[in-house]
């Protein structure tokens, strides 16, 4: 039986993964947590082979988080879970110490199939990853260093930079969209590590010199 932990810290998310493998053979969910301090507080009790994680997180990132893994439990093996599909952030996962990458969008049946194979000391990228990188690979233009353009944000994401852009607040933007605050806020986040942007300014500026701003 493969004992997985959950981590991320948006119950919505934990609670859809939960019920994802609930009936799984061979998987059991023995816990969750809502940040990297609360994983490693539960690890101190709780034997687990798979940790499912996110990198966005508050109070420690997953970035962070797999680094302590690695030095204090070299057995686990650590699965990205993420929003953020930039090879950037694989590959500074991956090199952190992660043993596999995928996206919240992955499928029930992939992402089962990515956790039997971490659990088995094996890497793995989910499909949509692969197929980007080898996009990239066969794209002569492209560069290693080159900084994300704007085709690696959502739809969602694009909105909110727009609006942003335009002088808006969270709390405006979350009230134009109908949605909370805290998932503005989120989007937010991801955006600046998507762009590499390191404040609004350059926010705009970004926005600016890709042609996303209102005449």
């Amino acid at each position: 039986m493969i004992r997985v932990v959950l981590t991320d810290d948006h119950a919505i998310i934990r609670d859809g993964i939960n019920s994802l493998l609930r009936d799984e053979s061979g998987l059991e969910v023995v816990g969750e947590a809502g940040n990297g301090q609360q994983l490693l507080d539960f690890l101190e009790t709780t034997p687990v082979d798979v940790v499912l994680l996110d990198l966005n997180m508050p109070i420690m990132d997953g970035f962070t988080t797999i680094g302590h893994l690695r030095r204090l439990y070299p057995h686990i093996k650590v699965l990205v879970l993420s929003m953020l599909d930039h090879e950037r952030y694989v590959a500074q996962a991956l090199e952190a110490g992660a043993l596999g990458y995928t996206l919240k969008s992955t499928g029930r049946a992939e992402l089962v199939y990515a956790i039997t194979t971490v659990a088995a000391g094996q890497s793995f990228l989910c499909t949509a990853i692969g197929m980007a990188l080898l996009r990239r690979l066969q794209s002569p233009e492209a560069s290693v260093g080159e900084a994300p353009k704007t085709s690696s944000l959502s739809k969602r994401e694009l909105e909110v930079l727009r609006l942003i852009a335009e002088g808006m607040t969270n709390a405006e933007i979350a009230d134009k969209l109908f949605t909370s605050k805290r998932t503005i806020e989120t989007h937010r986040q991801n955006i600046i590590e998507k762009t590499q942007a390191k404040n609004t300014a350059a926010l705009i500026k970004f926005a600016a010199s890709n042609g996303m701003l209102s005449e």
